[in-house]
């Protein structure tokens, strides 16, 4: 079994088994089955009781669509509470972020990413952080265009993004293999050692506010086209590790990781897109 870009999907469950999935197999499998360790072996207890189900499409849509709800709930109220107190902008943005990756961590290394919640919780965090960043970047990095309406093609622009690589997907367009998973892993390391050297010369105040690949100019804007190309093609494998998990019969509480999974890889997104459309608009 390929192992997923999004390392909360590497810590799903394995399994055997055969139903419904999110494309028709032309991403690399066919019609052939996953074959691997039983899922009695993940999840013992469920088992011997019964009160297990396998896992469906239908499950992976209704828990990633309440972890969604979640988020934009609380990043629609932290936008408007910032909008009356501008001060609780950098606190709700550190808040949010750093809590939302301790709960990544915890899910991730501490197994408990199918824990209902440990993903709201995640999705409560990334709303504080996404109603921040989507207020500071509309409000004060921008001119020339309303705050909401660049929010709303941020919005937009994520959803054509993510609809479009689940056609491509589905259709097989481009082919999930070994050697495209091990390219797209190396080329998000290349990206975060990128962004962690931009963050240091940020510090020291080289090449703008928020460093060269940060603050506006050709090689800012490249940078964000391929942290955007990157973290579209992560869908991808998303895509094709949740298609694994649900034909290998996984048990239907799977279906929250791989909604954390998706919402990692969506916000991610977002925040890019964002960034990108703010260059644009800036001073």
């Amino acid at each position: 079994m390929r192992e997923s870009r999004n390392p909360v999907f590497r810590s799903l469950p394995k399994g055997q088994g055969g139903y419904a999935q999110f494309g028709t197999g032309a991403a690399g499998y066919g019609a052939q089955a996953v074959q691997a360790e039983p899922y009695v072996t993940q999840y013992p207890d469920q088992q011997q009781k019964g009160v297990s189900r396998p896992l469906t499409i239908d499950d992976v849509v209704t828990k990633t669509g309440i972890t969604l709800a979640v988020l934009t709930a609380v990043a629609t109220v932290t936008y408007f509470v910032i909008g009356q107190n501008l001060a609780l902008a950098q606190p709700l943005w550190l808040v949010g972020m750093l809590g939302g990756l301790g709960m990544v961590l915890f899910a991730t290394f501490g197994r408990k990413q199918d824990n209902p919640a440990i993903v709201l919780t995640y999705a409560a965090f990334e709303g504080l952080f996404l109603g921040a960043f989507s207020f500071v970047v509309a409000n004060f990095l921008v001119s020339g265009i309303n705050a909401g309406a660049l929010i709303f093609q941020a919005i937009i622009g994520t959803l054509g993004v993510f609809a479009g690589m689940l056609v491509v997907y589905k259709t097989g367009a481009i082919r999930v293999t070994p050697k495209f998973t091990r390219f797209l892993v190396g080329a998000m390391f290349g990206v975060l050692a990128l962004g962690l050297v931009n963050l240091l010369l940020a510090v020291f105040n080289v090449g703008g506010d928020f460093g060269p690949l940060r603050s506006g100019g050709p090689m800012a804007y490249l940078f964000s086209i391929v942290c955007i190309g990157i973290a579209a093609f992560s869908f991808l494998l998303d895509f094709d590790q949740a298609d694994q998990a649900i034909r290998a019969g996984a048990p239907e509480k799977a279906a929250w990781g791989i909604a954390l999974g998706l919402t990692v890889t969506l916000v991610w997104l977002y925040t890019e897109i964002l960034w990108l459309l703010s260059m644009f608009n800036s001073d």
